[in-house]
This record gives C-alpha cells, sequence and structure tokens, in this order.
C-alpha cells in the first residue's frame, strides 16, 4: 500500500530540535487545527522552504540584525541562537492575538505558537505567559481540541 501524500499549504514556524530543523506546516485542504510539525528531512517543498527561510532572514536584518542585541551566538545550523530575537518575539512585539495555532513541550516547557493580527510571523511563547497575558485565547485553544466520549 502506498504511502499518502500531502500538500504543504504554508510554512508557519520554525524551531530547531536536537540540532534538526522543524517546520510548523499548514496543510492544503486541512484546517489549522490540522497543523503539525515536520522535520525537513521528511519535507518536499523546497520552494516553499527556501521562500520562509529568505523571510526569516529579511525579519533579521530589518529588525537591526539582532545580534547586538543578544549573544550573536549561532548554533550547529548557522541560525541566531534565539536569544538575540527575544527583545522583538513573543509578548514583547505589543501585538494582539490573533489565536493560538498550536502547542508543544520540545523544549522541556509547554509552549504555544502564537499568530498575532496584522502580522504574518508566529512566535513560540512560554504557555505561563499566554496563560496571564491572553487567558481566553488558551482556553479557546484547549476548547477546540476536546473530545468526548460517550458512556
Amino acid at each position: 500500500m502506498a504511502e499518502e501524500e500531502f500538500t504543504v499549504e504554508k510554512i508557519l514556524a520554525k524551531r530547531m530540535v536536537k540540532g534538526q530543523a522543524e517546520y510548523f506546516l499548514k496543510w492544503v485542504g486541512f484546517d489549522d487545527t490540522e497543523n503539525t510539525w515536520e522535520p525537513r528531512k521528511n519535507l518536499d517543498c523546497e520552494e516553499l522552504i527556501t521562500e520562509f527561510e529568505a523571510k526569516l532572514k529579511a525579519e533579521k536584518r530589518k529588525s537591526g540584525g539582532a545580534q547586538s542585541a543578544g549573544s550573536g551566538k549561532k548554533n550547529a545550523s548557522g541560525n541566531d541562537d534565539g536569544k538575540a530575537d527575544k527583545a522583538t518575539r513573543g509578548f514583547s512585539r505589543n501585538l494582539d492575538v490573533e489565536r493560538i495555532i498550536g502547542a508543544t513541550d520540545a523544549s522541556g516547557e509547554l509552549m504555544f505558537l502564537i499568530k498575532w493580527k496584522g502580522c504574518q510571523e508566529a512566535d513560540l511563547v512560554p504557555s505561563k505567559e499566554a496563560n496571564i497575558r491572553c487567558p481566553q485565547h488558551v482556553i479557546k485553544f484547549f476548547e477546540d481540541r476536546l473530545t468526548w466520549q460517550e458512556t
């Protein structure tokens, strides 16, 4: 039996897990609740990856190179280690939350992927902060994922 293939509509975010890039994907024909994190090695959408990576680089340049604000360290893939961008990520952007589009605990801490109003980018934000800053969005995120079993 052949493995079913799905088409990536859009790349929403990137993270590094054990030195490997993973992308948060929106799939063609599926609701946002079906978005998933996938390792780069599993993907066959080089044009979307190239476009997304170029957009990330442009944002870093636009934010003043970001390195002067943080450690300036690069990880093994040549990307900033994330500390440099901290001042312009998450709630410090001073943007309104549109919705929470995903969650992960890959770093050992529950993090929400938040989509901001009027912005194409999404950020991973600690759940502890989201619980305080946007509790109604956190509640909606979990309500949307509840399943009830009949007894």
